[in-house]
């Protein structure tokens, strides 16, 4: 009986294993493991089927076939970055080419307007000696202080004046005589009331900023998409989500403009504050080396508002962008 339950519970060969219609000859084997040789894999085990060792060797071929993405290469990438930078700069290349050229060559006295070789040399003097970041660190603490005050207070205001039609009609025809009237107009009266310290300088630049800033910001209100302010206030956005979802998204841009607007009035308005009563900044330095007859000094103190001028503006536009990534770029 131990027998033949033991004959009955014996493990089957391989060739009990086979299905029907599989390779079982031994010519049949030899052929299956050559092709599986063929394709790089181990050879499988006699008695495994053929549908699991043919699969591999069919999915490899496909894998490795597979074909890659080219990268794009450096060189005219490059080559494109180096055009598009000299062609913006050409402009100011050959401007200081003929400023260079137009003294020497007797075009004009070169004792009013030396070359540009010279002013790079007095520059570069007034960099070693520290007057030039001295005076440079005076006008942009005030510069900044006036700018960041006219900022905080004007884009709210603006919003608000925009935002409410009755105000905006109450305080427009006040805000048209402050536009209309020159910031150094005034400058006489700020030093009387306030007298020749930071202050005056100070609250003239807040003065200068301010206009434009409020104005592009109540245009950038009144001018929001009206489908925009439709589909929001379908969707029962109350008035604080339809600013922050709506209003203050869509006025970036134009309340930008102001700002950058702004920027460049700060430094002007400022040079012109301190060539009257003040002891340091750059246009302290200008009016210093004009009495001085320093013309080299003076035409370094020019170029560096103008550099400064430039940075300020290209920091203002890089916020811009950040600020307004959501819009869609222009396709030529």
């Amino acid at each position: 009986m131990s027998l033949a339950s033991g004959s009955s519970t014996r493990r089957k060969a391989p060739e009990e294993l086979t299905a029907p219609g599989e390779l079982t000859t031994p010519e049949a084997l030899k052929t299956l493991e050559e092709l599986t040789t063929s394709q790089e894999l181990p050879a499988p085990a006699t008695g495994t089927s053929s549908a699991s060792t043919e699969e591999p060797a069919a999915v490899l071929p496909v894998a490795l076939s597979r074909p890659r993405l080219p990268r794009p290469p450096a060189l005219p990438r490059i080559l494109r970055a180096t055009l598009t930078g000299a062609t913006k700069s050409a402009a100011i290349v050959a401007l200081l080419l003929v400023w260079e050229l137009a003294p020497r060559f007797g075009l004009v006295d070169r004792t009013f307007l030396p070359p540009f070789s010279e002013v790079a040399q007095a520059w570069w003097g007034l960099v070693a000696n520290g007057q030039l970041a001295d005076n440079a660190q005076a006008s942009l603490v005030r510069s900044f202080s006036g700018f960041g005050i006219a900022v905080a207070v004007s884009v709210p205001l603006g919003l608000l004046i925009g935002w409410y039609r009755p105000v905006a009609d109450l305080l427009n025809p006040l805000l048209q005589v402050f536009l209309n009237t020159a910031a150094l107009a005034l400058l006489p009266v700020f030093v009387l009331l306030l007298g020749i310290g930071e202050t005056s300088k100070i609250s003239i630049v807040v003065y200068a900023c301010a206009w434009p800033i409020l104005f592009n910001t109540i245009s950038a209100v009144r001018t929001v998409d009206p489908t925009l302010l439709r589909l929001a206030k379908s969707m029962d956005l109350s008035a604080p989500r339809l600013f922050q979802k709506v209003i203050l998204p869509a006025s970036v841009p134009t309340i930008f403009t102001g700002i950058r607007l702004a920027g460049a009035v700060s430094i002007v308005v400022l040079v012109a504050a301190e060539m009257i009563g003040a002891k340091a900044g750059l246009g302290y330095l200008i009016n210093a080396s004009q009495y001085n007859f320093a013309i080299p000094q003076m035409y370094a103190g020019i170029v560096t508002i103008s550099v400064i001028g430039v940075a300020f503006n290209q920091l203002l536009v890089a916020v811009e962008q950040r600020l307004s990534s959501w819009r869609v770029p222009a396709t030529s």
